[in-house]
């Protein structure tokens, strides 16, 4: 399987990432998956490395020894062109030329070409995530799929939560959402939990910032209304995006009135600088570079908007928790 393909079956995933402790994306001590591959590609994402769904090698140029002294991934490349030196250092990678056999990050000896993903089996997985079963356990936690967007790959996600279940191990999906409702629909037996987002209630705005529009989105958090499935909503908010008062007050209209406020807690997670020098690895640009504000201003704008969504009957936190 070469690295620029999907994984070809579906006990195979691409993984970018497996975040062992964690405790904020589900209840209790928690073991997340964050798969590769996203519809969405949101101006604030903090994970750049997810938007493909294939293995990419990025670019760390402080790390490199120098074209001169090392030359390794030169030497290994099918198609050199596609590394650019500047001032005989690895700078970038041509992405329409490079074919990602990832061979120049395997040569590499200073980790100045890093890979972003991995792909695993079921069983590997598995492996990992029974090592902390017992904190599981003890803590009334489980196993997060994240990404990207787990619905690209949803044949495994859907393998792997009926492998942690018939261990008595609590799924939990995050998704945006933006996917087929039948895909969801497959997934629902086998998942616990499901926590989505609404980052938008304008469908034009949602697309400029995000690439897509949100009324599948929306669609698709109605029907999961109309099930019995325990679940959690979020908004990343974003000054000067989706934090004024028209955009706030349209959000919580559509919990109450479309979603029967059956969701179980809102969640607001405020924008936070991240992935930045990710961006610059893969040559990508950061679209939130320019954008200011006064965080101490944003965080009181953030409380107000939770107290907000509170007196509308809407059980609303700041931040990952649920009290």
């Amino acid at each position: 399987m070469t690295a620029i393909t999907k994984a070809k079956h579906a006990s195979q995933g691409n993984v970018f990432n497996i975040q062992l402790f964690t405790i904020d994306d589900g209840p209790g001590i928690r073991t997340e998956l964050f798969l590769k591959g996203c519809p969405l590609s949101c101006d604030w994402c903090g994970n750049p490395e997810s938007f493909k769904h294939y293995i990419q090698p990025g670019v760390y140029e402080t790390r490199c020894i120098s074209k001169e002294k090392c030359g390794a991934c030169v030497e290994v490349c099918p198609h050199p062109e596609a590394l650019i030196f500047d001032q005989d250092k690895l700078t970038a990678i041509d992405r329409n030329v490079c074919t990602h056999c990832l061979a120049c990050q395997v040569e590499c000896p200073a980790d100045a070409i890093k890979q972003w993903g991995k792909t695993l089996s079921i069983d590997e997985c598995m492996t990992i995530i029974r090592k902390d079963k017992g904190f599981y356990e003890r803590s009334g936690g489980g196993v997060t799929v994240s990404g990207g967007e787990p619905l690209l790959q949803s044949e495994f996600v859907t393998e792997l939560f009926q492998q942690c279940q018939q261990e008595n191990i609590h799924t939990c999906l995050e998704s945006s959402f933006y996917g087929k409702w039948e895909k969801i629909a497959a997934l629902l037996p086998v998942t616990d939990l499901i926590i989505s987002d609404i980052k938008h209630m304008d469908s034009e705005i949602h697309k400029h910032y995000t690439g897509v529009y949100n009324e599948r989105i929306l669609s698709n958090l109605k029907k999961l209304s109309q099930t019995d499935k325990a679940f959690i909503l979020r908004i990343p908010v974003i000054p000067q995006v989706n934090d004024d008062e028209a955009n706030i007050k349209a959000t919580a209209d559509f919990i109450i009135e479309e979603l029967g406020n059956k969701v179980r807690t809102l969640q607001l997670l405020s924008f936070m600088r991240l992935g930045e020098e990710k961006y610059r690895s893969l040559g990508l640009p950061y679209q939130m570079e320019n954008l200011i504000f006064g965080r101490d201003a944003f965080q009181e704008r953030v409380q107000n908007i939770a107290h907000y969504f509170n007196s509308r009957g809407i059980h609303c936190v700041v931040g990952t928790k649920e009290k």
